[in-house]
């Protein structure tokens, strides 16, 4: 019997479906596709019409970089133009949707809008939920509710919110973009900046006016205003006087070495020269020789009157009598020459070339020992300018870097008083394109609420005919029975109901 029956089924040719065969189950179960179809079509209906219908509000934000905010930085920034700014990067657009989607940000929609007062389902269960739960709760429901949508290649941002309430959804998106707006400026800004350039501002004007009054004492006490060309011009001065000295002191060793030549050579010169002579005979001297004789030989004779020629006085004056005798004869042989004489020229040149070269090398001397005397003390006053143009130097660089500090500082405090007018302004980078209106139409039409009954009612009544056929086990043609069991048969009574 099993061999008979797997040749049967060997020999079948396979079955096609037909178009009859595939409607076929709705046309067996007709009662169930009616019932089906007017309760799915009945019930989307009733939701449909009976259920408030959702209206939805949309808001446009356009996110770019019009707006630099200073760096918050104690040194000098240079800010970019907005023309060189670089697009805005798919991080940062994402950045904005979840900054969008912050729980201070909704909390304060919530309260608001309200939206804590709407009840919703968890009122029912939970009816003894606190205030602080009703926010949290309706802050979890609107994160849900709302849809931010970033077009592709776009620097937009689309928020949209469906409420029953027109007027509240228009009010969501409207708080929403105005808090989402001082949170972009909060978020990107620390506040308090602008009170901390403008306190550091006064802090080193106050510095650069003590600064500038240390600088004016300065002046004041020491009696000079550029030390530093004070102490160029002195050592001008100095190298001159240095010079000076040197040739002093030269001058000088060179006197002495004249002196000591001229000197030298004087020695070797007579200080007169004979200038007339005269030769003559010593009658004068005979004359007065004869009559010192004449003298003698009558005292000689007075004595011998008196005395005896051996008497001592008679004696001398004998001795007396021969000298002048012996005088005499040697002034007849002599004879007597007079010169006239007068200063040596080469002498007399030597000792005023001596006495000048001593006065000049006394000058010299003189000179070099003023000229040291003042090198010494230009030495010390350019060292004392030196630590005058030092301090002078420390003074005029805390001057400076006091004003520098003052004029940054003045300029970030100008920067972040135009940002707080920015911020007075609201604007920032984020912009609200197109702000949410109030809508005027529902989400769908009434048209669309029974199209999708319709729709819906249709695939819902076929699946389920076709799913009750496919489980039912009965046979339905004689081809199902030739198929099932591989007997063939001879007729088919079809089913009466009565």
């Amino acid at each position: 019997m099993e061999e008979a029956f797997s040749v049967i089924t060997s020999k079948a040719n396979p079955r096609t479906v037909s178009l009859r065969d595939a409607a076929g189950p709705l046309f067996r179960r007709k009662m169930w596709l009616l019932s089906i179809f007017t309760t799915t079509a009945a019930l989307i209906l009733a939701a449909g019409f009976l259920i408030p219908r959702p209206y939805e509000s949309q808001m446009t934000i356009l996110v770019g970089r019009d707006r630099l905010d200073p760096v918050v930085s104690t040194e000098a920034t240079t800010q970019v133009p907005p023309d060189g700014a670089q697009a805005v990067t798919v991080e940062e657009i994402n950045s904005e949707a979840e900054l969008l989607l912050s729980q201070d940000l909704l909390k304060k929609v919530v309260a608001a809008t309200r939206l804590d007062r709407i009840s919703s389902p968890l009122d029912w269960l939970s009816p003894a939920r606190s205030a602080t739960e009703k926010i949290e709760a309706a802050t979890r429901r609107l994160a849900k509710d709302l849809k931010i949508k970033n077009a592709t290649n776009s620097d937009l941002i689309t928020v949209s919110y469906k409420s029953p309430d027109p007027g509240l959804a228009h009010s969501v998106l409207s708080n929403l973009g105005n808090f989402y707006v001082e949170k972009q400026v909060e978020v990107h800004r620390p506040p308090g900046s602008f009170q901390f350039f403008a306190e550091e501002a006064d802090e080193y004007k106050h510095a650069l006016e003590r600064a500038e009054a240390n600088l004016d004492t300065f002046y004041e006490t020491y009696k000079v205003s550029a030390p530093e060309e004070v102490r160029t011009d002195l050592a001008l001065q100095l190298a001159t006087l240095t010079g000076t000295m040197y040739s002093a002191r030269q001058s000088a060793a060179a006197d002495e070495q004249r002196i000591e030549t001229d000197e030298d050579q004087i020695k070797a010169v007579p200080q007169r020269a004979v200038s007339q002579r005269a030769t003559a005979p010593a009658d004068r001297l005979l004359e007065d020789l004869g009559t010192s004789l004449v003298a003698a030989q009558t005292r000689r004779t007075q004595l011998l009157m008196k005395y005896d020629p051996a008497y001592p006085l008679v004696e001398e004056a004998d001795q007396e009598v021969g000298q002048i005798r012996a005088t005499i004869a040697e002034a007849e042989r002599k004879q007597y020459v007079t010169e006239t004489t007068d200063v040596d020229p080469e002498y007399e040149s030597l000792r005023e070339d001596i006495a000048k070269t001593r006065a000049d090398l006394a000058a010299q001397r003189a000179g070099a020992k003023a000229a040291g005397n003042n090198i010494a003390d230009m030495r010390e006053q350019m060292v004392d300018l030196n630590r005058r143009a030092l301090e002078q130097d420390d003074l005029e660089r805390e001057v400076k870097a006091d004003e520098n500090d003052y004029l940054l500082y003045v300029s970030k405090r100008e920067q972040e008083r135009t940002t707080d007018a920015l911020d007075k302004a609201r604007i920032a980078n984020v912009t609200i394109a197109v702000p949410p209106s109030i809508p005027a139409l529902p989400l769908y039409s009434s048209p669309m609420v029974i199209l999708v009954a319709i729709l819906a009612g249709l695939f819902f009544s076929f699946t389920a005919v076709y799913l009750i056929d496919y489980f039912d086990s009965s046979f339905h043609s004689p081809a199902q029975v030739e198929e099932s069991l591989g007997i063939p048969f001879v007729v088919a009574v079809p089913k009466k109901t009565a």
